[in-house]
């Protein structure tokens, strides 16, 4: 899952959403002193990537790309998702996807000193460019796969996002509109533990 997905699932929660975005920038075990939105957001974020990576639908649609391109499909698969939520984003969701995102780059900037410099800077990006909102265009997703990919020390297909999703998009859409309302179960059960 790519950034929308993450805060969709953080949300009720406004204080996991800064979490939710900063689980792309904290490396390695949480100290557990962290505050309670970050630890609790990171944490989220890190299980839902592991439900995703071990889902079996996921891994049938992985098999879908062709050789070579396969240790990749993750990374298009999770930009594509976004694009799929957008476009099915009142299934998902009671709030408009417009007023989600201005919600999104509120509580983020809210939290903006507690959020590594990684984050802080990525926070900026996606307030200032109103990215969420972009993933409902296609060409957000090869965009972002191209430059996904040129931050990448070794040769990859990432540029070729368009030529190697499209041709999938019927099937991709099918396994995420599987997918995705299991993943908010699975999110609901593991934030209720937070509660408790």
């Amino acid at each position: 899952m790519n950034f929308l997905a993450h805060f969709h699932l953080a949300w009720p929660e406004e204080a996991m959403l800064a979490g939710a975005l900063e689980g792309d920038f904290f490396k390695g075990p949480l100290p557990g002193t962290l505050p309670t939105w970050l630890q609790q957001g990171v944490d989220l974020h890190r299980a839902i990537d592991g439900y995703t990576d071990r889902h079996p639908v996921l891994s049938e649609a992985r098999a879908l790309f062709p050789d070579g391109t396969r240790r990749y499909a993750g990374i298009l698969m999770d930009l594509c998702f976004d694009h799929l939520l957008s476009e099915h984003w009142q299934h998902f969701a009671e709030l408009e996807l417009e007023h989600f995102s201005q919600r999104v780059y509120k509580v983020l900037a809210q939290h903006r000193a507690g959020l590594s410099e990684s984050a802080q800077r990525m926070a900026g990006r996606l307030a200032e460019y109103d990215l969420l909102m972009q993933y409902r265009h296609w060409d957000t997703v090869t965009t972002a796969a191209t430059r996904i990919g040129m931050r990448m020390r070794q040769p990859n297909p990432l540029n070729q996002a368009d030529a190697l999703l499209s041709p999938l998009l019927p099937e991709l859409e099918r396994a995420f509109l599987v997918f995705y309302p299991e993943l908010q179960d699975f999110c609901r059960q593991h934030a209720a533990r937070y509660k408790e």
